[in-house]
């Protein structure tokens, strides 16, 4: 399609998806950032884990994160007044029985760029102390992983975009979506917007506003992942690693000096503002005190949040196949945040028909295209 030297774009979903995009897209074009809830960020983007692994999502995933790690050292002047990464480190474990896991991990990275050492027992032990002996049969050093301030990226983000000239509306959930000769017309309880492009950045809610703007829902799924905060004895090291579990059961991570412990469940989920589950609170607890020494003392407090995958758990970057006009920002997984630089710096290149300059990231491996 042929678009106007500066384009209207409308962005449904305020969270990084959209709001990364909108700041990149900065005064090439008039943009409206449309957020249905009364602040943005409130459902996944605010319920982050909040760290940074080249590992996590697979290498498909690892070239945008990787790619990302440039802005979140070196943000552009103004940007945050705090910094965005801090120190953290990402200590992969296994039982004997997953040492198999392990060597694969290590296989499926080799070549890619990401540090990844096998660290020795001297090492291991002033890395996790309290770690029960059976979980230290396979394990993997990510010296790379790093905890992101999720909340000055997002507001980066968003002020960046204000500052740029977008509109920002909250509570305004789209309740129509129709075209006619002028481009989109979205009807939300906050007024009517008016754009050359729609931008679906809805997150758990990204399938039903593909289909109220008339395209065909690509089958994304929301998936509930709980996080639970325990005071533990004896306390963390501030400087503990996020220890990861090889098999995918649990992950546990300092913050504050309280452990955040996750069993990391994937429930499919409708959209909607996802709780803790009891028993998936209970199932956190119990994999953590059999991986570990710590004695729980009491549980602070927990709280869950969807994680919206594709089919292929790739993200989804482009325009849609069959509706022109209709721009994809969804499916970002539980790695939306590590990605988002490079990933909004994509979204933004393709939607305005502008080479992305990311060596390394073919823009077609996240196109909706690839489920035509």
């Amino acid at each position: 399609m042929t678009l106007p030297p500066k384009p209207r774009v409308a962005i449904i979903g305020a969270g990084i998806g959209g709001a990364g995009l909108a700041w990149q897209l900065g005064k090439r074009a008039d943009v409206t950032l449309i957020e249905a809830e009364s602040q943005p960020g409130y459902h996944t983007t605010g319920r982050s884990a909040a760290f940074y692994a080249e590992t996590y999502g697979g290498p498909l995933v690892q070239p945008l994160t990787t790619a990302s790690l440039p802005f979140f050292e070196t943000p552009p002047d103004g940007f945050s007044a705090v910094p965005l990464l801090a120190p953290r480190g990402g200590l992969h474990i296994a039982t004997a029985g997953q040492r198999a896991e392990v060597d694969a991990l290590a296989a499926e990275f080799a070549g890619s760029g990401v540090e990844m050492t096998r660290p020795d027992a001297a090492f291991l032990e002033r890395l996790a102390p309290q770690l029960r002996d059976e979980w230290r049969a396979g394990t993997l050093w990510e010296p790379g992983c790093r905890d992101i301030d999720v909340a000055a990226l997002h507001q980066g983000y968003l002020a960046g975009a204000r500052r740029s000239g977008a509109t920002q509306m909250c509570d305004a959930e789209a309740g129509t979506i129709s075209r006619d000769s002028d481009g989109w017309r979205i009807g939300t309880r906050a007024g009517e917007v008016r754009a050359d492009i729609l931008v679906n950045a809805a997150g758990a809610w990204a399938d039903g506003i593909a289909a109220l703007a008339g395209a065909t829902p690509l089958g994304l799924t929301p998936l509930r992942r709980t996080m639970v905060v325990l005071d533990v004895d004896p306390a963390p090291s501030p400087d503990q690693p996020v220890v990861i579990a090889v098999d995918g059961s649990f992950y546990f991570k300092p913050d504050a000096g309280r452990l955040w412990v996750s069993p990391h469940d994937e429930t499919p989920s409708p959209p909607c503002d996802a709780q803790p589950e009891e028993l998936d609170v209970a199932i956190a607890i119990d994999r953590f005190v059999q991986a570990t020494h710590y004695r729980v003392r009491r549980v602070e407090r927990s709280w869950a949040g969807l994680r919206t995958f594709a089919p292929d758990r790739l993200p989804v970057i482009g325009f849609d196949r069959a509706v022109p006009g209709l721009f994809w920002c969804a499916g970002q997984g539980g790695f939306g945040i590590q990605t988002a630089p490079a990933a909004s710096r994509l979204a933004a290149a393709v939607l305005l028909g502008e080479g992305h300059g990311l060596p390394g990231i073919d823009a077609a491996v996240f196109s909706p295209m690839r489920f035509g």
